[in-house]
């Protein structure tokens, strides 16, 4: 059974950071994509960054580039996002999610993810 658990939310103040955690088990994730996704209230779910397990390819939506970095840790089975210059938009709360034969624009698309974690609350103070 595929597990995701996030970690490493909390609040901080505009322009600062947080990395957030996400440690996945009960198979092995070699042909996953792994993504962050985050809501805020009121609002759809949305893509921020995702990796292809096998090519470490990136991709991020366009209000986080060149701000946030999502990396993944074969040894310890985690991925992980740096987020910098924080910015009171960026209030949500944040999943981790995988999915298998993600390809194409599908990988933007919360749908296309077959597990997600319980989420992470990530506030910024302005």
């Amino acid at each position: 059974q595929v597990q995701l658990v996030e970690s490493g939310g909390g609040l901080v103040q505009a322009g600062g950071s947080l990395r957030l955690s996400c440690a996945a088990s009960g198979r092995t994730f070699f042909s996953y994509v792994m993504g962050w996704f985050r809501q805020a209230p009121g609002k759809e779910r949305e893509f921020v960054a995702a990796v292809r397990w096998s090519t470490s390819n990136t991709y991020y939506a366009d209000s986080v580039k060149g701000r946030f970095t999502i990396s993944r840790d074969n040894a310890k089975n985690t991925v992980y996002l740096e987020m910098s210059s924080l910015k009171p938009e960026d209030t949500a709360v944040y999943y981790c999610a995988a999915g298998q034969r993600i390809f194409g624009d599908s990988i933007y698309t919360p749908s296309a993810y077959n597990y997600w974690g319980q989420g992470t609350q990530v506030t910024v103070s302005s």
